[in-house]
């Protein structure tokens, strides 16, 4: 094994190949370790993320070097049936490439059952192995869309994409089964451990598939709410985001900047963790449809409130604000930060998607962006908690004009880059372009990162702060809604500390990255590196 730094509570553990992976994956759920809150298996790693006040980063890796490999245990056998129609736009190509004909792709490829190895990229997505055992090289230029209910093939895995988006693979045919739908119990269809069966389903009707039904949209409130007059540039509900669902493809989520978050709910007599509306930029404004108290943090924003009778005052960031019956609340544009954060005392009236308010852009699971005339409800408390008069930020927010310096953990790929791309990391400033988001972002230096390495990388998790770098060189700073796995090398992550400063730089300010140490790989103590054959030897 290799013991590859992420994070200050995060590690990458690298193993020979899938087998060994999973058969630690198995290990590690059989037997877990205290202090280890997620575990992303992928093609060669496990990306192991803990809490550094419940274990020791040392004692963590002598605990995982010490495992026995030797073993896999009984997975759950839950055995799925994917009926595909093979009219794929690549299973010609498919076939040239396996040196076989397209009548032999399908009959292998339906003769034995496949494992769902682990899942990633998206919620729902499952990385099938086993079965033809095909080996198929991504396409060297990615299609922009692939429809939802495709089957494809990449290097030794099979799979199907569970809603339109971008990908690399290579597409042999479609499925009319709906691989997630938030409607059932459990979203995904597939999970790591079952087992899957294609079938062959014929020609596509002429009709082509069915359409997936629509969600059923929540009923309006008919109480208290918050009537949206402008949802401003991008307002979503944001909490501690949903832990626990990496075995359906879901990332973590949740709010850019923890701090402002829990300070607003604080401040209206909230426990910390309530959801609140994350917006940026400002421009949101409301009308209040009942009596209630509201409090605005994180961007430094103007607060207007017009009364119904049309008293216009103005209200300060961090502080408790007493709402009446049709007062109109709208923020204005920051003079730093990036994004505000409203919290309401007794918190909103929204169903939770997977336990969770927060609103997961890139795998779009949770409450849509707000819209003018949506209309958020919420309860209305009278007595409990008091509010807090004493909340502020945590740090000097950011302007557009400021150089922003952000502590970096080197690793795990940082030996993908050579030395000068290393030293370009820290030394040269990367300014934030438009095109960022809630998924990550988006930076360019005048000197791209070139790598030393130019394999393709096995797909592998990837953690919030991660500093990946793509074909072009210019680096992608991951926040809340990034992928859970990628298949570009992390050459560094933003160090814990400072991901809520992360959250709240400006379009067109620039980052300075500041590494914390050299990049180097954790390794275990002599007795925990022993296989338990050479200690029974010793013993």
């Amino acid at each position: 094994m290799r013991f590859l730094p992420v994070n200050l509570d995060a590690l990458l553990v690298e193993l020979n190949d899938l087998d060994e992976t999973l058969a630690l994956f198995d290990a590690l759920m059989a037997e877990p370790i205290a202090g280890v809150e997620e575990i992303i298996p992928a093609a060669r790693t496990l990306l192991i993320q803990f809490r550094p006040s419940a274990i020791a980063r040392q004692a963590l890796v002598d605990r995982i070097a010490a495992r026995d490999l030797s073993q896999r245990r009984e997975g759950e056998q839950r055995r799925v049936e994917i009926p595909v129609h093979y009219n794929g736009e690549d299973l010609d190509e498919v076939a040239t490439l396996l040196g076989i004909s397209r009548e032999e792709v399908i009959s292998r490829h339906t003769a034995a059952d496949y494992s769902v190895a682990f899942c990633g990229f998206a919620p729902g997505f499952g990385y099938l192995t086993g079965g033809a055992d095909f080996q198929v090289p991504r396409r060297k230029t990615p299609r922009t869309r692939i429809p939802a209910g495709a089957v494809a093939l990449a290097g030794n895995f099979s799979g199907i994409y569970p809603k339109a988006s971008p990908g690399g693979w290579q597409i042999i045919g479609v499925t009319p089964l709906q691989m997630w739908d938030l409607e059932r119990v459990e979203p995904a269809l597939l999970r790591p451990g079952y087992k899957v069966r294609f079938v062959d389903a014929g020609p596509l009707p002429a009709s082509g598939l069915p359409a997936p039904a629509e969600p059923a949209r929540a009923p309006a409130p008919t109480g208290a709410h918050l009537e949206i007059v402008t949802p401003g540039l991008h307002s979503v509900l944001q909490d501690m985001g949903r832990p626990g669902q990496t075995g359906q493809g879901v990332s973590r989520s949740g709010a850019l900047d923890l701090g402002a978050l829990r300070a607003a709910n604080r401040a209206v007599g909230n426990p910390s963790d309530t959801a609140c509306v994350e917006s940026v930029l400002g421009g949101l404004s409301f009308v209040c449809h009942g009596r209630t108290v509201i409090a605005v943090t994180g961007a430094r924003t103007p607060i207007s409130i017009t009364s119904a009778s049309g008293l216009l005052w103005q209200a300060g960031n961090y502080l408790p604000i007493e709402l009446d019956v049709g007062d109109r609340v709208t923020l204005g544009s920051p003079s730093a930060g990036l994004r505000s954060y409203l919290a309401i005392r007794g918190g909103f009236d929204v169903t939770p998607v997977l336990g969770s308010l927060s609103t997961d852009t890139l795998a779009q699971v949770g409450t849509p962006a707000l819209a003018a005339g949506d209309r958020l409800g919420f309860a209305t408390v009278t007595a409990g908690t008091s509010v807090s008069l004493h909340e502020s930020a945590a740090f000097e927010l950011p302007k557009a004009s400021d150089i922003i310096t952000l502590d970096v953990v080197l690793g795990p790929r940082t030996d993908w880059f050579t030395a000068e791309a290393i030293e370009r990391l820290s030394s040269q400033l990367w300014r934030v372009t438009p095109q960022s988001n809630r998924v990550g972002i988006r930076l360019a230096g005048d000197t791209p990162l070139a790598r030393s390495n130019h394999q393709e990388l096995p797909s592998e998790g990837t953690s919030v702060g991660a500093i990946q770098v793509p074909a072009s060189g210019q680096p992608v700073l991951f926040l809340a809604d990034h992928p859970l796995t990628g298949g570009y090398p992390v050459i560094g992550a933003v160090a814990n500390h400072h991901l809520d400063l992360a959250g709240q730089i400006p379009i067109n300010a620039q980052i300075r990255f500041n590494p914390l140490t050299a990049f180097e790989e954790f390794q275990p103590s002599t007795e925990a590196s022993l296989t338990p054959a050479d200690a029974k030897t010793l013993s």
